[in-house]
């Protein structure tokens, strides 16, 4: 099996090296740099299997840094940081992170964590199994599984990753009712510790995205106490 590629973005040296010794003693390839705009050079030309982000970068936000990545690739993110607020999580799994890790940490059980969603990354069910063939999906709506973009009215939404996934969806069946915890299931089964309101924040920014495109039209309903569906 070929040996996982990571890449830590770390500017405090000390916990770089802690970091990057805890994973090559797990048997993976680790590379260290310091800076975001750095590590933005280096995973576009350079494809890794996971990154380890520190938020508080010298020169870059970590947010910054990711949301940067989101426009290019998928790979998946660790965020460390030294904040724990359930809204510094939240936002840092809205723009497409996969964990995030509080400092002090364990860099054994950084290890273990990164292992965890490297195994769930390969054995994911790809998206495009979950959509409908394009003659059977709701009018208002194009699906492009190998493009990983959904169209509505024409238009190619900009989506984030699990903004994709969850109207790729919800465009499965029109009318069926996801109850969040479902969603959690199918949208976000490859994210740790997830809270069950992000799922109300992604319907929120795709009903702005939907907007964007037709300002009467408002195709995700919800269902109070039940969940969420498309009408359309």
């Amino acid at each position: 099996m070929k040996q996982p590629s990571i890449l830590v973005v770390e500017d405090e040296s000390a916990i770089a090296d802690t970091i990057l010794y805890a994973l090559c003693t797990d048997g993976m390839h680790a590379e260290h740099c310091t800076l975001g705009s750095e590590a933005l050079i280096r995973l576009r030309a350079q494809q890794q299997d996971l990154v380890v982000l520190d938020v508080g970068l010298p020169d870059i936000n970590g947010f910054e840094v990711c949301r940067t990545l989101r426009t290019f690739s998928d790979v998946p993110v660790i965020f460390l940081t030294a904040r724990h607020e359930e809204i510094d999580r939240i936002v840092g799994l809205e723009i497409g992170a996969d964990d995030y890790v509080v400092k002090p940490f364990s860099p054994r059980e950084l290890a273990a964590r990164v292992r965890v969603i490297l195994r769930r990354a390969r054995q994911a069910e790809p998206v495009a199994a979950l959509v409908m063939p394009a003659a059977e999906q709701a009018e208002a709506f194009r699906h492009d599984p190998e493009g990983a973009r959904v169209a509505y009215w024409g238009q190619w939404l900009d989506l984030t990753r699990y903004e994709y996934r969850l109207l790729a969806l919800l465009v499965q069946h029109p009318g069926r009712i996801y109850a969040r915890a479902q969603l959690m299931d199918l949208v976000w089964h490859d994210a740790l510790d997830t809270v069950d309101r992000i799922v109300d924040t992604h319907v929120k920014t795709l009903r702005a995205k939907l907007r964007e495109v037709d300002p009467m039209g408002e195709p995700i309903r919800t269902h109070r106490g039940m969940g969420y569906s498309l009408e359309v």
